[in-house]
């Protein structure tokens, strides 16, 4: 990993930190090839069991670094986008704990995780047409899926920026914190899905992320398909029987 992004391991949570403070964490190919590499890391290692990524200095991300796209290099890996993660997103829950602004790119970062964790200052926006560009990571795709496409269009076509609190208003973020507190909020999060049977959490996040395309003749059997197998794993075994000898399950991941 380059210090373009630092990993941690606490517990079963993998945080994932954009390293690059003196250019408000913009995004190079350096800090899209870190990111991917984390992602294959949780997706990979059995003892990871949810992935947090966050910006260093109480800045989550700026989006695109511009001087390097001017300068001919993009911020994309091959299967996975933007980032190394906004086309392809792990299979592991990944939650975004956002310090200062996320823009740009830095906004389709968040909004490609399953949740959000923002400070109560902390500022969205897809400003790309104010440079001439677009929001071609997921930003004009993902935001009418998580908030009202009246909205979404608003920020598409002036470029200004949402609060947080509006962000949650609307149902895009799920927490606020105090200044400074984002980290540890997504972190309170992460423990409790960590704690979960591993292989349920991880079909949970497979069966509401395709059940979007999914139509009401065909949803329950192709839940079954993906549910069938949890039903009949071990940890389902365990986790019933935890809970009859009032103890902390012992999960094994089949």
């Amino acid at each position: 990993m380059s210090d373009a992004v630092l990993t941690e391991v606490k517990g079963g949570v993998l945080i994932i930190t954009i390293n690059r403070p003196e250019a408000k964490n913009a995004v190079n190919l350096e800090v899209a090839e870190g990111i991917a590499a984390a992602l294959t890391e949780l997706d990979s290692n059995d003892a990871l069991r949810v992935g947090v990524i966050t910006g260093a200095n109480n800045t989550f991300c700026s989006g695109m670094d511009l001087k390097a796209f001017v300068s001919g290099q993009v911020p994309y890996v091959e299967g996975r986008g933007f980032a190394g993660l906004c086309e392809g997103p792990p299979q592991k829950p990944l939650i975004a704990a956002v310090e200062g602004f996320a823009l740009a790119g830095g906004c389709e970062i968040a909004i490609t995780c399953d949740m959000i964790v923002a400070a109560e200052d902390a500022r969205f926006g897809i400003p790309e047409v104010k440079r001439g560009l677009a929001a071609g990571a997921g930003g004009l795709m993902r935001l009418p899926k998580q908030i009202p496409q009246r909205v979404a269009m608003e920020l598409a076509l002036t470029g200004d920026f949402m609060s947080a609190e509006r962000a949650q208003s609307l149902g895009m973020v799920n927490q606020l914190t105090a200044s400074g507190g984002a980290l540890e909020g997504a972190l309170a999060i992460a423990e409790k899905i960590a704690a979960n049977g591993p292989l349920a959490v991880k079909v949970s996040k497979q069966v509401i992320v395709e059940s979007q395309d999914w139509s009401n003749a065909e949803m329950f059997a192709r839940q079954q398909v993906l549910l069938g197998p949890i039903f009949s794993s071990e940890d389902a075994i365990e986790g019933a029987t935890a809970f009859a000898e009032k103890r902390a399950p012992n999960w094994k991941g089949r």
